[in-house]
């Protein structure tokens, strides 16, 4: 047989493959390839407070489903008889080469899914070459996860708190915990209104959840200190009941010592209040990016950038990349999609960085589209924590490795052999 004529079986679309041969042993995936029934099964798996903080979004979700209305919009346009036979899914970001476009973009509180979460993730992403971005409000430390991890790549997701203290020390933790690019999330200056949760009376946070990046920072803990030897705590109190008692319990259980060490030293509550204090700064300016621009030389990212204005100035300001997103639908109900913003901001940078699209990815189509219109690389959220909630560590490669065939797939069906053929021709 010619050479020409033999086809070339990539380790991805062994996934496929691996699929239909099980089912000859009667054998179906433990994880839903299906989006829809992955979030049904995942639903069926979580806590309804796990759910709701995981799945929901801003007022009616109307933000949510724009991202997803979006992408029906463009449609691709295949292209019959180029040589397909070899693809190369792979793109380069930051001088790294990565085997496929994707990375995990930051959740926090993953203890609600998984008790090990982070590091779970991590593990997985970390076989399968994709970047996890380490979230700010991590159920475990920056450098535990990054042990795990070992070579794999990642990144480091920055809320800017009141602290620029902080916020220096959480980015210096990130660059020796091995972190390449340092992402700020800018959309979140505020807690959107999340009909879910509140419905749940339920935020994570408060129940010490969520906050193990700053019980792990020096910084963090030396104004904790501060705080509880002024005392004077005048934050609102909770009517005492039996479920208050059960809150402090599971706040002196996140406290990184022992559970009686919380509960005795009133560390781990006043722990929960110095992060209420001190989380979010909705002052933040474009003036104030210098200070971390002069304290790292890692690429800075701005993630939740939208307007092709912010993307210009992004990049005026000495910035890397952006990431075009809505936060998944979380914070403004009624947003514009991230996907429809995603040529405006491209056309706004003129290639001077590399732009990211973030919120609605739930398929190979979604990535090809989001690259034919300019994106070097798209961020995944929910599935790949649904994944988790299914599977653990394993749920999270099948999640991973089923987007990846699914991308490889549709590329080569649209007759493109690599991510560098995609471009704006493709769609219609």
């Amino acid at each position: 047989m010619n050479d020409k004529n033999k086809e070339t079986v990539s380790p991805t679309l062994d996934r496929q493959r691996e699929i239909y041969l099980n089912g000859l042993s009667g054998d179906r995936p433990m994880v839903p390839v299906d989006y829809d029934e992955l979030e049904v099964r995942a639903e069926r798996a979580l806590a309804p407070e796990a759910f709701a903080y995981i799945a929901g979004g801003a007022g009616h979700e109307h933000t949510m489903d724009s991202n997803r209305e979006a992408f029906g919009q463009r449609r691709i346009l295949p292209r019959m008889l180029n040589d397909v036979s070899e693809r190369d899914t792979s793109v380069t970001l930051f001088g790294r080469r990565l085997p496929s476009p994707f990375l995990l973009s930051p959740i926090g509180v993953l203890e609600m899914v998984d008790p090990d979460g982070d590091a779970t993730v991590g593990r997985a992403a970390a076989s399968e070459g994709v970047p996890m971005i380490f979230s700010n409000q991590a159920s475990q430390p920056m450098e535990h996860v990054a042990g795990a991890m070992g070579d794999g790549p990642r990144w480091f997701q920055l809320y800017w708190s009141k602290s620029d203290d902080l916020v220096k020390s959480l980015v210096t933790r990130a660059e020796e915990a091995g972190c390449e690019a340092i992402v700020v999330t800018l959309d979140t200056t505020m807690l959107g209104w999340r009909t879910r949760d509140l419905d749940l009376a339920y935020l994570p946070f408060l129940r010490g959840k969520g906050i193990a990046q700053y019980t792990s920072d020096p910084v963090f803990l030396k104004r904790l200190e501060q705080a509880i030897q002024e005392g004077g705590d005048d934050a609102p109190k909770p009517r005492v009941t039996m479920e208050t008692l059960k809150v402090l319990r599971e706040v002196a259980q996140s406290w990184p010592g022992s559970t009686l060490e919380g509960l005795r030293s009133g560390k781990a509550r006043a722990a929960v209040q110095e992060f209420i204090n001190t989380y979010s700064r909705p002052s933040l300016t474009w003036d104030d990016l210098a200070m971390l621009r002069e304290h790292t030389r890692l690429p800075i990212l701005l993630k939740g950038i939208l307007h092709p204005e912010d993307a210009r100035m992004a990049v005026d300001y000495g910035m890397d990349g952006v990431i075009v997103s809505n936060h998944g639908g979380r914070q403004v109900d009624g947003a514009v999609s991230s996907f429809e913003m995603l040529p405006r901001v491209v056309e706004a940078v003129q290639g001077r960085v590399p732009v990211i699209l973030d919120s609605g990815i739930r398929g190979g189509a979604d990535v090809f589209k989001a690259l034919a219109l300019g994106a070097t690389a798209v961020g995944l959220g929910r599935p790949w924590v649904y994944g988790l909630a299914l599977n653990g560590e394993d749920g999270v490669r099948e999640v991973l490795r089923n987007l990846k065939t699914d991308f490889e797939l549709t590329m080569g069906l649209a007759g493109c052999s690599s991510t560098g053929e995609i471009s704006p021709e493709r769609l219609v």
